[in-house]
Order: structure tokens, then C-alpha cells, then sequence
């Protein structure tokens, strides 16, 4: 793709007799976040770590605005922020950002006054002479985002960021990275959180088992799965709705559910019959959440390892 950041291109990894990840494929274009996406397990934390250079794949090109992902240029101008935190420990935060700063080639007074705008966005400038083990663990998490931004990356990585934020700075979070997109900053975001992607993503790529089952731009993807999906949310007991005629599948929560219907069936008629035992809040025909379409392309089964949006919100 021209318009294309990043470009992976048939990546493979094995670890002894197990393909972690199969002839992944997918573009990242300028400008967007994309969502990786799938369950633990799934592929995403190793394909992340050939793009980065943590892995050799075994097969396949990783591509950086048409050259190989291996050389300075594009170390220089990523940023990374793992799933498993890397930090160290007994370094204060001030100090501990500073060096993540050195480590991509930027000192003096200027990046320094940058890591105080970070801990000040972040709420933690008075915790920034404290030990980095003495911060919970959102926070620390926190002080590593600042670290993974504060050279100013053009190519954003990051896997599962919002492991361990409590729900205020999920939202802070989230604000962060379309407020970075809206900049021109292009973002890998490696998430399990469906909720967080349909929120967030212009692009997804899904996968399943090491392999991609499923990308395109979000609207697109989930326009191709129709306009059979309706979403309420009512007040009293919805069990009864997965039984209702021309209900194939059902996701119903305490007070929401989402309804696939079979094709022709009449939303009008799944109305009334709600209506008749619930007291009805929304109602609206839509096309299926990306917790639905994920289900649909990889298995029910799969639910278990993935939140699902309610959670999210």
C-alpha cells in the first residue's frame, strides 16, 4: 500500500513443533491506529515482537516505508511499549524516563521538560523522585506509556495498554491515543479487548491461531456482515429473548443485548414482543459489534478470552 507505515508480509515463527504465528500479513497505513486483535494466545504478541526486532521471523518481510524493519531509522523512530513491563525497578521515575529517552538518542533540558509534561498529564509529577517499584501497578504502567512517547515516535506500537488502568484511565488512555492519531501519529495497538478496538480502530486485523482470518477497515468489515444485528437496552429480565423466533444468536447482559436475526426476519416484530415484557430504553437496528463478528469468525469458545464491550464501558 503507498500510503503504508509499516508493511508485514507473510511473517512466520516457530517455536519447536509449534507455529506461533503462520503467514501473518497486514498493512499499517499513516495516520490510523489499527487494532491487532485476538484472544491470549492468538499470535499478536509474537508477531509484534518480529516487527519490533525481539524475534527473527522464520519466513516472510517486515517492511518500514519500503525498507527492511532491521535498520536504525526505524528503531529510531518507533515507539514500544510491551505487554510484560520492562522497567527498572529501583531507578526514580524522573530518572527512569530520562533514560528510556538516551537509550533512542534524545537528551538536555528539552526532553527533560517533555518527561515533566508526561508525569504532568498523567497525574504523577509529585511521584516523580519516587522508586518505580513503589508506583501500583497502573501507574507504572503509566510512566511507561510517557516512556514509549516521549522521543516523539511516528510509529506507535503498543501491546495491551491498558492492562492494569482502572476504568478513569482506560478513558484517559483512550483520549490519548486518538488525540495522537488526530496529530498524524500512526498507531499498532495489540488489544483482546473488543470493546477497546471498535472504540478506537480505524483498521483491524484478527488472529486466529496464528493466522490473519479476517482485516479491512473497521466500517467496511463490519458492513460486509449486514445489518441483522440489533442492539437494546431495557429495564427487567431479557432471558427470554434468545428464544424468540428469528433470533439466531443472542448476547444478552443484565440490562443490554445484542440480536442477530436470520435473514428476512422482521425487527419490528422482535420490537413488540420485547416490548410486551420489557421496558425498552434503545432500540436500534445496526450493523454486529466486533465482539459479534469476532465470535462469528473464530468460535463462541473464544468468548472466554476476550472482555466483552459492557465491560469496557
Amino acid at each position: 500500500m503507498p500510503n503504508s507505515v509499516l508493511s508485514v508480509q507473510n511473517i512466520v515463527k516457530a517455536f519447536g513443533s509449534v507455529r506461533a504465528v503462520d503467514g501473518v500479513s497486514f498493512d499499517v497505513r499513516r495516520g490510523t491506529i489499527t487494532g491487532l486483535l485476538g484472544r491470549n494466545g492468538a499470535g499478536k504478541t509474537t508477531s509484534i515482537r518480529m516487527i519490533t526486532g525481539i524475534f527473527l521471523p522464520d519466513a516472510g518481510r517486515i517492511e518500514w516505508r519500503g525498507s527492511g524493519s532491521d535498520n536504525n531509522a526505524f528503531r529510531d523512530r518507533v515507539g514500544y511499549l510491551p505487554e510484560e513491563r520492562g522497567m527498572y525497578k529501583q531507578m526514580k521515575v524522573l530518572e527512569h524516563l530520562l533514560f528510556l529517552a538516551e537509550i533512542k538518542g534524545r537528551t538536555g533540558p528539552d526532553v527533560r521538560r517533555k518527561a515533566g509534561q508526561w508525569l504532568e498529564r498523567f497525574e504523577l509529577w509529585d511521584k516523580r523522585d519516587s522508586k518505580v517499584e513503589e508506583l501500583s501497578k497502573g501507574n507504572q504502567q503509566k510512566v511507561q506509556l510517557a516512556g514509549t512517547l516521549l522521543h516523539d515516535p511516528e510509529l506507535i506500537i503498543l501491546d495491551e495498554p491498558q492492562s492494569g488502568l482502572d476504568p478513569v484511565n482506560m478513558v484517559v488512555v483512550r483520549n490519548l491515543l486518538r488525540e495522537l492519531r488526530d496529530e498524524g501519529r500512526t498507531i499498532l495497538l495489540s488489544t483482546h479487548m473488543m470493546g477497546e478496538a471498535e472504540r478506537l480502530a480505524d483498521d483491524i486485523v484478527l488472529v486466529h491461531q496464528g493466522k490473519v482470518v479476517l482485516s479491512g477497515s473497521l466500517d467496511e468489515v463490519r458492513g460486509s456482515f449486514g445489518k441483522n444485528t440489533l442492539q437494546l437496552e431495557f429495564e427487567g429480565d431479557g432471558s427470554f429473548l434468545t428464544a424468540l423466533p428469528n433470533v439466531v444468536k443472542a448476547n444478552v447482559q443484565d440490562r443490554s443485548a445484542e440480536l442477530s436475526l436470520s435473514e428476512g426476519a422482521d425487527p419490528q416484530a422482535i420490537l413488540q414482543a420485547a416490548a410486551a415484557r420489557l421496558r425498552i430504553r434503545r432500540f436500534e437496528v445496526a450493523t454486529p459489534s466486533l465482539e459479534e463478528i469476532f465470535i462469528d469468525k473464530v468460535g463462541s469458545d473464544s468468548l472466554q478470552s476476550v472482555q466483552p464491550a459492557e465491560v469496557m464501558r
